[in-house]
């Protein structure tokens, strides 16, 4: 008999409560970062419906239920594994793997302007110094990257997103000379 592989109660035997999906755990001032990892790994292994309630619960008469409660169980074990243990301690009475990812976006996504603010700020204070150009641009474009994960992108069909990201390159670019050091000063004029 074949498996599934695409059905979302499957799991592997590799599949332990114990084991950890992301590299760095939530603090709360990561979340945004955090939920990604998170969110890219319950992809991975076929579990992301299980917080973004695609895949609805089981009623506790039907007979998924207990496929359902036992991929809902390691997910709510994931997640307590990526948390910092006091953040841990505040969900560790959920039930539903929703209702704690509903739980910890309320909390920590929040402020986001602020936060929003701070890459901002990092971005333009950003400078060369004594990196190479490959590190300093690696560690603009994570910032880079990290702001663009705050914003929706908006849905267009007439043109105008094409205008949109040219001008956000073109800024980039600004960015990026604005930061060089003055060793490239002739390229900074140049391309300005």
């Amino acid at each position: 008999m074949a498996t599934n592989l695409s059905n979302p109660f499957l799991l592997h035997p590799s599949d332990q409560p114990g084991n950890i999906l992301v590299f760095k755990t939530l603090q709360g001032d990561n979340y945004n970062i955090w939920s990604r990892a998170m969110r890219i790994s319950l992809s991975a292994k076929n579990k992301l419906g299980l917080v973004d309630e695609t895949i609805d619960p089981a009623a506790e008469i039907d007979k998924q239920f207990a496929l359902w409660q036992r991929c809902n169980d390691m997910v709510l074990a994931w997640i307590l594994n990526s948390v910092h243990e006091d953040i841990a301690s505040s969900i560790s009475y959920y039930t539903s793997a929703a209702d704690v990812w509903a739980d910890l976006c309320d909390r920590f996504s929040q402020g986001n302007d602020s936060h929003v603010y701070q890459i901002k700020r990092e971005i333009v204070d950003r400078r060369q110094e004594q990196q190479s150009i490959s590190v300093y641009y690696t560690k603009l474009k994570a910032l880079w990257d990290e702001l663009t994960s705050y914003h929706k992108p908006p849905t267009c069909t007439c043109g105008g997103l094409k205008k949109i990201n040219e001008r956000d390159e073109k800024e980039s670019v600004m960015q990026f000379l604005m930061g060089l050091n003055e060793s490239y000063v002739a390229v900074r004029g140049k391309s300005c």
